[in-house]
């Protein structure tokens, strides 16, 4: 089997234990936010115009655009612990235009409606930045554009091909490393406008504060328990009060749906992470980037990585740990082999910055659906509008999200409720064991094609043409 650059340069076992030893399993992101009180869990029984279940990014921007739209709707937003403490506050802060996980997963899922999830999907990130500047919100946004960097020859040849001419600009190695100093770098393509970087942690929190200042009425330590539809009300029953609301929209993310139709459509991947040090001046001239764009590498196994505002690198990706079950544990946050694999792949991307270490390593769980991007559902009559399975591009796309559900929620026919990928549902995933067995065998295949020039076996291939296949 053939090698990749990460297998031809592995660094001293030495090296990557020391760059490791001074982490502590804390997520960066949410250790730097101010401390805020706890808000006061949900007592007794109260009535809502709009329940929203969910305090991450997709139910923050519900709660908040549905009072934009009806300043005088009684609006209500149930979080199970705190707000953004899940996928929310520990993405990596890539606020990327894409509805689709990317052009390859829409060409292949929405040919005929790309260009137009294209265009809303620009519009979506061009209102994030809008509401960012107007409401004067301190996260730390950074229109900054992205780039698709290849380490071996094979991905190069698809990132010139890919490149469309117009809004993106495609480096050879020299000009790559003119970018960004990589000794792994053979080329890239970047793009300018699609992408933005945020501080997840400020965005969750600038979140609630409009929410409150708007008039939303958020209860935290409330896990919703069971959902029941009654003639004149859904109810929302937590462990001490219950909420009565004319609608619901759910943005549970990769927690178990409250609707059990919809709890095999999405499945729980682990994602893990690394932070460094702040840089010294010395060695951000080592590495130049001065457009601080946001990169991830061309393999199916893929990292992600950016600067921080203190220029820190985040660096997260590869690793994608599905357990048995889909549980989603404390315990399984902290998994060595994962954190060593990033530390390694790290100094072989970076050797001139022998000697950093890393600050934090943590760990968050990816909803994942069968499509690689959200999808959208209504249920008990159009009273209750679900949307899910982002699959770790959801920090833009939730907003999107939200306007679906508020029209769904309303009997709006607009542009985006007449959509394919609004309308459609991906396949669910097969109860256990097979999903266990399937994902284990799928991140075979892929280490495999990454080990192979990018050639898919028989197994990927047969999954590209029963719509399943993913490649990154």
């Amino acid at each position: 089997m053939a090698t990749t650059v990460f297998d031809r340069e592995r660094p001293d076992t030495r090296l990557v234990t020391e760059a490791l030893a001074p982490s502590r399993p804390s997520v960066f992101w949410l250790d730097e936010l101010p401390a805020a009180p706890a808000l006061p869990r949900l007592t007794g029984r109260v009535r809502a115009d709009l329940a929203v279940v969910g305090g991450g990014y997709a139910g923050l921007w519900t709660a908040l655009l549905a009072k934009e739209r009806d300043p005088g709707a009684r609006v209500v937003l149930l979080e199970g612990a705190r707000i953004g403490h899940a996928a929310s506050g520990r993405n990596g802060g890539f606020v990327e235009a894409t509805l689709t996980h990317g052009a390859a997963n829409g060409e292949t899922r929405f040919p005929t409606e790309l260009a137009e999830l294209d265009r809303l999907g620009m519009a979506n990130l061009d209102a994030i930045e809008q509401t960012v500047e107007s409401r004067g919100w301190r996260c730390e946004f950074e229109r900054v554009g992205s780039i698709a960097v290849a380490t071996e020859q094979y991905q190069l040849a698809a990132l010139a091909e890919a490149h469309d001419g117009e809004h993106e600009l495609f480096h050879d190695g020299g000009g790559m490393r003119a970018l960004v100093d990589s000794p792994t770098y053979l080329g890239g393509l970047e793009s300018t406008r699609d992408t933005a970087l945020v501080h997840p942690g400020r965005l969750a929190r600038s979140l609630l504060e409009a929410c409150l200042d708007a008039g939303v009425e958020v209860h935290e330590q409330s896990p919703v328990r069971r959902l029941t539809a009654e003639p004149d009300a859904v109810l929302l029953d937590t462990a001490h009060g219950t909420l009565a609301a004319d609608r619901v929209a759910l943005a549970t993310n990769a927690y178990p749906s409250l609707l059990k139709r919809y709890r095999l459509h999405t499945v729980p991947v682990y994602d893990y992470v690394l932070m460094t040090e702040p840089l010294t001046a010395e060695q951000r001239a080592a590495i130049g980037w001065q457009g601080r764009q946001g990169i991830a590498d061309s393999a199916n196994q893929f990292h992600y990585y950016r600067l921080t505002a203190d220029d820190r690198i985040l660096w997260g990706g590869y690793d994608a740990v599905y357990h048995y079950g889909g549980r989603i544990r404390r315990a399984y946050e902290e998994r060595r082999e994962s954190f060593e694999t990033l530390a390694a792949h790290f100094l072989t991307t970076f050797p001139q910055l022998e000697g950093i270490r890393f600050s934090h390593r943590w760990a968050g769980v990816i909803d994942t659906s069968s499509r690689f991007c959200a999808f959208h559902a209504t249920a008990h009559g159009g009273r209750v509008a679900y949307s899910a399975g982002f699959t770790g591009l959801g920090v833009a796309a939730t907003r999107f999200a939200a306007e679906v559900m508020l029209d769904q929620l309303a009997g709006l026919e607009t542009e985006r409720t007449s959509l394919k990928m609004v309308n459609e549902l991906p396949l669910p995933f097969p109860p256990e064991p097979a999903t266990y067995l399937a994902v284990q065998a799928v991140r075979a295949a892929l280490d495999r094609a990454d080990h192979r020039e990018g050639r898919r076996g028989a197994f990927l291939r047969t999954l590209d043409a029963v719509g399943l296949g993913f490649d990154s």
